[in-house]
């Protein structure tokens, strides 16, 4: 089976965990900048990653958030913006979807809000491919991995 592992964001990520060969591979949410600058995901990238074109039984386990206290008004509608891209594109990819609360899967983990104890444990969870959460930046690898390892254990 493939698990899709999802850390919505810009600075997100997606990872696909196959458990008949214990393999892990990590991608960044794709982005680009709008004229204007702004970051968007880049949606044709995006559907790439997700393609299951390997007809093999598939599941998304998004990490379900919502808007942050204090957040801007601006910055809430791109976040929500972006999240419903990241839905949409999984739909599109056929792959049944699974919600998952980030107060769930970090509990069952016992992490906490510290990214870097998502670091750690995604190193150690997964050791072969401990280099790509090695930096802070890659918190959200991190946590789409340990969100596919979630779902594994936990809603399979």
């Amino acid at each position: 089976m493939l698990i899709y592992g999802v850390d919505p964001g810009f600075t997100g990520a997606v990872s696909i965990y196959d458990t008949e060969l214990n393999s892990l591979i990590v991608h960044d949410i794709p982005v680009i900048k709008s004229p204007k600058g702004k970051t968007l995901i880049n949606l044709p990238k995006l559907l790439s990653i997700l393609g299951n074109g390997q007809n093999r039984l598939s599941l998304a386990a998004v990490e379900l958030v919502s808007a942050m206290p204090n957040q801007g008004v601006s910055s809430t509608f791109r976040f929500g913006q972006g999240f419903g891209q990241l839905e949409m594109a999984l739909v599109a990819s056929a792959l049944p979807l699974k919600y998952v609360r980030p107060q769930q899967w970090k509990k069952y983990f016992g992490l906490t809000k510290d990214k870097n104890q998502s670091r750690e444990l995604a190193m150690e969870r997964f050791p072969n491919n401990a280099d790509l959460f090695k930096r802070k930046k890659d918190d959200g690898r991190a946590e789409a991995a340990l969100i596919a390892l979630y779902a594994k254990e936990k809603l399979i």
